[in-house]
């Protein structure tokens, strides 16, 4: 075999496996539970990862005993809101618990990639706040999907492109 030849089997086999990568996010984002999720954006400072927000979820705790700070949970969606109870397998995503016991913050940020020319949507006026459309696999954190803004109890996708 040419060299030539190899390296275009390796070509052909790095193209397959990030279709199938491909193929199966589109697949779980049409079978899993999608949710909007509230969100507590902030700046990581990261300039080598590009333009992009990290977010951390807001879910309803439920099942949490008083106190706790931080736990394993296991999300889910029940209602149309996105929910964290407590659970002993250390593949699921950790919370953390605070004075509100009615809310878990995700501990594992999510990365939401923008567009270079798109004004920063983490900045919101008073009033508004921002919210993600998210996938949320059996394990590990949600995949986002697309942002949006609550103005008012009316919640707005943004069109970032």
């Amino acid at each position: 075999m040419t060299p030539a030849v190899k390296g275009a089997i390796l070509g052909v086999v790095h193209v397959a496996m990030v279709l199938s990568l491909g193929a199966k996010l589109l697949i779980d984002r049409s079978t899993m539970p999608r949710v909007w999720a509230r969100t507590a954006p902030y700046d990581p400072d990261l300039p080598i990862r590009g333009r992009y927000l990290s977010l951390r979820l807001l879910a309803d705790a439920k099942g949490f005993a008083p106190g706790v700070v931080y736990h394993v949970a296991k999300l889910s969606v029940e209602n149309g809101r996105l929910v964290a109870r407590p659970s002993e397998d250390s593949g699921d995503i950790g919370a953390t618990v605070g004075k509100d016991e009615s809310i878990a913050t995700l501990t594992e940020p999510d990365a939401y990639f923008i567009p270079e020319h798109a004004v920063d949507p983490s900045r919101r006026p008073s009033g508004e706040e921002l919210w993600v459309e998210v996938t949320v696999p059996p394990k590990g954190p949600p995949r986002p999907i697309r942002l949006g803004v609550k103005r008012d109890g009316v919640l707005t996708p943004l069109d970032l492109n």
